[in-house]
């Protein structure tokens, strides 16, 4: 399906067209609408990829979705939602919805100490288009609800004043059309080698190249629904690895590790005899089946019988070794008679690459066998329903080759008195594709998990742009899978409310399917609460009994010394009849809306990030995950909505304790902020694991730059103060003549403190200064704080190296008993500071 349908708001008496387009040989000649599941009749609705609703009433709201078909099968597309208001009705309300932040600790609003400020938003819904709109095929520029004004309030702290920008009016403007990337590194998955310079393909055409280190970056094309992304080894050492990316719809970049097979030693083979080929003999297992080649199989692409030496290369992908689960390639699905996109479960994978001894070039094979090892399938249904699959590298998605059948008189001898029965299947390999021994699966459900930026779990301290990954695990013997099997991989990008993921489960069992879950945030491995010593169920996020249940423990389980960034669950499908399982985090497959609108009260998974103790406040706010929440304002932290540059600078701090450090970041020479304030960040030293009594921290200030407007440049007054009684003993030399020779200096008059005007150039770590421009700011603050934790431009640790590439240095001692210091006093009485 290459042209999905859009969703639309209309208002009743209004028209309305979708559009569907879908490609394949031979092409779809036939297309079915449906609303809300029910075919939609007429002669019209049969013949076009395009369905046009006239004079709407609030009837025909719902979703829409159509179907493809040809000889060749069908294809279903996306729904899309049609939502009618009545004539009148506003679809974008003029009061905010609530948005709490957090405000600094020296800002209490109640007798109870909460710090916690509505600053209110206006949800990103669609308005509904006029009546002079396009055809409705393809995106629509369309209008959304949006900032329409903001008010400045002023929120009493401890002796000053804080600013806040809030919402004050919500209203319809122009939707936001933020660019769409899918960012990462491709490398070897036994060594950790980059892929230099390998090709990358989206649906058959080539889009670009990895970089030295292996990096790419592919901005994804509008209406995609499903990003198809193939890459290429140019020197051939790696098996090609097509991969099915997560992204974010709302725009942004979401960070992917990408991971490829190396392809198995050639072995060489006479092309004239009859040949046999073991499939996941690796480790000492027995292997899953044999590829037997006859004589004569070999093909030149002119058809031509080659019977000359033959160097055969064979990479199987075993299901049974979970360490190659990351690196297997689509997310195990395939395209029913209906044209739903529905899951596998594979009992292994194999690449082949055929090449004339001598001359090396690339031959056919055909036809061959497939047996299979019956003694693999556990299930005897099974036998009946496997089948031989391969790859489609254009769309991701499995195609059948032949069904495996029990062979003849198919026994043969192996070791001493054993015998095995083989499944037989018949393919011929015209092209480099991956082949797979799978079965259909079609007990399914939705789990949900959840993304905090910390451990406190608050709601609105949320994460989005997580991608949260689920591998469905082998089963318990005796159920419709095997047990040495992989089910279907897939992973979701966590919105405002959380992440629904599929997986296998079973109403009778509860611990007849597992899965593994984890959840990443630009290459950084989120962490999974603990299940021991004691399981403490509101840390996981669900009530017993049903947690019991589901059997929760975190990869650490039963070693200590294993990483925390995983957890296994008993996939148990919620009983309709206990109302203790009616609540989640596990919903029946046709419970999906009931998963993703579920109530963050409502049981779900969780996760979070391990940061050291930070703070950051912003005077216009914004979502980092959430590009969409981006306000046009002087006074905004990020004043492009397109690129993001994170700055930091890296303080030594030479004392027995870790400090506090904080950058204060007002106007500096703009006329229209100068002495306003930006932000606040507040960032606590690490100690450095070589050096005695020493820490460093990595604070972020706003950069210097253009403003949203894009006419005049600011360079921001950044004011560093660490708590305690520290007092600045060094500055970088190559910092001090920069800023010298590029005046106004800022005052520097208090040994407690260093302030400067930030410098419009990017410098680096020789200066003590870390800037990276990303499409992500988490992405630009994750690499920028890496660097500064390696004190160097092009590094990246997450292990303080306090003495490199320092701009400012103090020296902090320990304050006799009742004696304020200068964080302290800029706190309390910031004028008399």
């Amino acid at each position: 399906m290459v042209l999905h349908p859009a969703a639309r708001v209309r208002e009743a008496g209004q028209d309305v067209t979708f559009c569907c387009k879908a490609a394949g040989t031979p092409a779809p000649q036939k297309y079915y609408w449906y609303h809300n599941g029910t075919l939609l009749e007429g002669k019209a609705q049969r013949s076009s990829g395009r369905l046009a609703l006239r004079g709407l009433a609030p009837g025909q709201a719902g979703t829409y979705h159509c179907k493809a078909s040809s000889e060749a099968g069908a294809i279903r597309s996306a729904p899309a939602q049609l939502t009618v208001l009545a004539q009148g009705q506003p679809s974008c309300r003029a009061e905010p919805e609530p948005s709490l932040v957090e405000l600094p600790s020296e800002c209490p609003q109640d007798a109870s100490g909460s710090r916690l400020y509505n600053v209110g938003r206006c949800p990103a819904s669609p308005c509904p288009g006029g009546p002079a709109e396009p055809s409705g095929c393809g995106e629509e520029a369309g209008s959304c609800c949006g900032v329409r004004r903001m008010e400045l309030r002023q929120v009493p702290c401890s002796g000053w004043v804080l600013p806040v920008k809030v919402v004050a009016e919500c209203g319809c403007g122009p939707c936001a059309r933020p660019r769409v990337l899918v960012q990462g590194r491709v490398t070897a998955a036994d060594t950790g080698e980059p892929l230099r310079f390998g090709h990358i393909f989206v649906g058959g055409r080539e889009v670009g190249f990895t970089g030295y280190q292996g990096s790419f970056t592919i901005e994804v094309p509008p209406d995609t629904r499903r990003l198809v992304t193939r890459f290429v080894d140019g020197q051939q050492r790696l098996v090609d690895a097509v991969k099915v990316l997560p992204f974010d719809r709302r725009g942004g970049a979401v960070y992917q590790e990408v991971k490829m097979l190396r392809k198995k030693e050639p072995v060489e083979l006479d092309g004239g005899r009859s040949n046999a080929i073991p499939l996941g003999e690796a480790g000492g297992r027995e292997p899953v089946g044999e590829l037997v080649l006859p004589a004569g199989a070999f093909l030149r692409p002119s058809g031509e019988v080659f019977n000359g030496t033959v160097k055969a290369s064979v990479t199987f992908v075993d299901p049974r070794d979970m360490g190659t689960a990351s690196a297997a390639s689509s997310d195990l699905s395939f395209a029913n008679a209906e044209g739903e996109i529905v899951p596998l479960r594979t009992y292994g994978m194999f690449a082949v690459d055929f090449r004339e001894g001598d001359s090396g070039a690339a031959l056919q094979a055909g036809p061959v066998q497939v047996r299979m090892d019956a003694a693999q399938v556990w299930m005897p249904e099974h036998l009946e329903k496997m089948k031989l699959w391969s790859l489609n590298p254009e769309s991701g998605l499995w195609e059948e080759e032949g069904v495996l059948r029990p062979s003849g008189g198919g026994r043969r001898r192996r070791r001493r008195r054993e015998e095995r029965t083989f499944l037989v299947g018949n393919l011929e390999i015209r092209e480099r594709r991956l082949f797979n021994l799978d079965v259909p699966e079609d007990r399914r459900c939705f789990v949900k998990v959840r993304a905090y930026s910390n451990e406190k779990f608050n709601p609105y301290e949320q994460l989005e742009g997580v991608v949260i990954s689920l591998i469905n695990l082998e089963p318990q013997p005796g159920f419709p899978s095997n047990p040495r099997a992989w089910g279907r991989f897939d992973s979701v990008v966590t919105g405002a409310n959380g992440a629904c993921l599929p997986a296998f489960c079973d109403g009778q069992r509860p611990d007849a399917y597992t899965a593994l879950v984890t959840a990443t945030l630009g290459g950084e491995e989120l962490e999974a609460v603990a299940s021991s010593p004691k399981l403490n169920p509101n840390a996981v996020g669900v009530a017993q009994p049903y947690l019991g249940k589901l059997g929760y423990r975190r990869s650490d389980h039963e070693d200590p010394a294993l990483k925390k960034t995983a957890f296994q669950i008993n996939v148990a499908k919620p009983d309709p009849n206990n109302v203790d399982e009616s609540n989640g985090p596990v919903y029946s497959y046709r419970s999906l809306r009931e998963c993703e609108e579920a109530p963050v009260s409502a049981n779900h998974l969780r996760f979070y990030r391990v940061e050291v103790d930070k703070y950051e406040y912003n005077v216009v706010p914004f979502k980092e995950s959430d590009v969409t929440s981006w306000t046009g304002d002087y006074l905004a932290w990020w004043p492009n909505p397109q690129e993001f540059r994170a700055c930091y600078i890296k303080v030594q701090l030479e004392g027995p304790q870790e400090y506090m450090v904080r950058s204060r970041n007002v106007g500096g020479s703009h006329p229209r902020t100068r002495g306003q304030l930006y932000g606040l960040r507040d960032s606590r030293s690490v100690r450095d694991p070589l050096l005695g009594d020493t820490s460093g921290a990595c604070v972020e200030f706003k950069c210097g730059g253009m403003l949203f407007d894009q006419s005049l440049a600011d360079r921001t007054l950044v004011s560093i103060v660490p708590q305690g009684s520290c007092r600045r003993t060094a500055i970088n030399g190559l910092l001090r003549d920069y800023l010298s020779r590029h005046p106004p200096l800022a005052d520097n008059n208090h040994t407690g403190a260093f302030s400067m005007l930030a410098p419009l150039d990017p410098l680096g770590h020789n200066y003590g200064i870390y800037t990276v421009t990303d499409q992500n700011p988490r992405l630009a603050k994750e690499i920028a704080i890496g660097r500064c934790f390696a004190g160097t431009s092009d590094g990246f640790s997450r292990e303080m190296r306090a003495a490199e590439g320092t701009a400012v240095t103090f020296s902090c001692q320990e304050r006799p008993p009742g004696r304020e210091s200068f964080f302290q006093r800029l706190l309390s009485a910031p004028a008399e500071a």
